[in-house]
């Protein structure tokens, strides 16, 4: 079991739209993946439901693909930013506040048994309940039916592209790890892990045997940082201090850190300026000017899928 999420789920719609801001989407690539994978495999395309799906970002790539879309997450913060994206998306979706463990039992009218194609979870899962969540998707989920559950670790500085990288990389990560460590939860290290013990339904205690275990899939990309044959997902990119400052403040122990630390929020003392202000007097030691600072930085991905047996 992972431990239940409760700073997202608190979010308000200010918040999500902040969070809608600062936090890049998927790569089209990576939903090409998912989408040849499932097909491949036998399955369908006629609905799709986005688990612990935040502000809809995923939920609005995958919709084209099926003839019905659904967003779920626990909470309405997220999904009222959602909800207010959707009025310009090309395909109808319907977005929902329910966790990832009652999967629209809790809706008027609930998602039906036997009614799904796909469940996703894009970088959601490690606040899910995992044992809770498998149950109640081998109940959703047609027979022949696929989760496909993905996430991406948090934007690393690289060391060689950025000018005086090594330097801010030991910089960011020991903001990272003495800072920043007392607000992780054990979500928060599963990411990093890149899922290598996110709970699978043959590893739980009680097992869920609807699922196949013969035809799992999981693969990583740019997990030691030489995914040079990656840049179609979305593995490598280039920032702004701007928006690596904005990007690293949708972190959920950014958020705790500064929920402990109201005072220095919007100031020069919050932790994430105080992180742009070290890295902008390192990037000047070297020679960049002022207004030309950028940061090339890279991410790691991993993507689970499973089939619920025929």
């Amino acid at each position: 079991m992972t431990s239940e999420e409760e700073t997202f789920r608190a979010y308000t719609q200010t918040q999500g739209k902040t969070y809608a801001t600062g936090r890049p989407g998927y790569s089209p690539e990576l939903f090409k993946i998912i989408i040849d994978h499932h097909t491949s495999t036998g399955g369908q395309l006629d609905t799709v439901v986005d688990v612990g799906c935040g502000t809809g970002q995923a939920t609005r790539d995958l919709a084209p693909y099926f003839a019905n879309a659904i967003g779920l997450d626990p909470s309405e913060g997220m999904i009222g930013t959602a909800r207010a994206s959707a009025e310009s998306a090309t395909s109808p979706i319907r977005f929902e506040v329910s966790a990832a463990e009652a999967l629209g039992t809790d809706l008027e009218p609930p998602i039906a048994d036997g009614s799904v194609d796909l469940l996703t979870a894009a970088t959601a899962a490690h606040w899910f309940d995992m044992a809770r969540f498998w149950t109640r998707a081998a109940c959703v989920l047609k027979p022949g039916g696929t989760v496909a559950i993905w996430s991406r670790s948090g934007v690393s500085v690289d060391p060689i592209k950025t000018p005086n990288g090594a330097a801010i990389k030991a910089a960011v990560d020991e903001a990272l790890d003495n800072e920043l460590r007392p607000y992780m939860r054990p979500g928060n290290i599963l990411t990093r892990e890149l899922y290598v013990n996110l709970p699978l339904p043959w590893t739980l205690e009680v097992p869920v045997g609807e699922f196949d275990k013969e035809s799992f899939f999981r693969k990583e990309w740019n997990k030691h940082g030489d995914g040079e044959d990656n840049k179609d997902l979305g593995t490598r990119r280039t920032l702004t201090l701007a928006e690596f400052e904005m990007l690293m403040g949708t972190g959920s122990p950014v958020t705790r850190w500064r929920e402990a630390h109201p005072d220095k929020v919007g100031t020069e003392r919050d932790i994430i300026r105080k992180m742009r202000r070290r890295i902008e007097s390192l990037l000047h030691e070297v020679g960049v000017k002022p207004g030309e600072e950028v940061l090339s930085g890279q991410v790691a991905i991993v993507l689970l899928m499973v089939k619920k047996i025929l």
